[in-house]
């Protein structure tokens, strides 16, 4: 009979040991619950780099064929893109020449034009040769094509977009 004893107790004491492990026979306690994980923080907001700009010239280039070209794409230099007219003799001769060496580099698009040169930009009229080199220069210098003014009327400061906007449109 003992042996009978013995094993209803040990039985009971699994239970009790199954038992105190949710919490005490006694007193009943909550299961104490994990705590909650903290909230993922936002992932940073990622802009992503526009390299590309779209204009439009004000005059437009003239092909061969009489055809005009007026909108374009111009992309961000590079320092190699800034570097490699250094080395072009008619840089080194005529240091105005430039910049027409340049944008024939970073000018990817031209209306039709299948490939845009310098020698393209040069039969340019100069009213869209000085649009370029601003636009260049706004693309480049400022990363924005955006330029802060002030009116002349009641001296209120606003932005006005140049990149892809006709001369004398705000």
């Amino acid at each position: 009979m003992r042996r009978g004893t013995a094993a209803k107790t040990s039985v009971f004491a699994e239970q009790e040991i199954l038992a105190g492990s949710a919490g005490s026979a006694g007193s009943v306690a909550p299961a104490a619950e994990p705590a909650p994980a903290p909230a993922p923080e936002p992932a940073p907001i990622r802009r992503q780099l526009q390299t590309e700009f779209a204009f439009e010239l004000p005059r437009g280039y003239v092909d061969d064929a009489g055809v005009v070209h007026r909108d374009g794409i111009m992309r961000l230099a590079t320092a190699r893109d800034e570097l490699i007219p250094l080395q072009d003799r008619r840089v080194r001769d005529n240091p105005a020449f430039l910049s027409v060496v340049l944008l024939g580099l970073v000018i990817t698009r031209l209306g039709t034009v299948e490939h845009v040169h310098d020698g393209v930009v040069e039969k340019m009229f100069a009213s869209d040769l000085a649009f370029l080199q601003d636009f260049y220069r706004q693309i480049n210098a400022e990363g924005h094509t955006r330029a802060g003014v002030t009116c002349p009327h009641c001296e209120q400061p606003f932005e006005v977009e140049l990149g892809g906007s006709r001369l004398g449109e705000s």
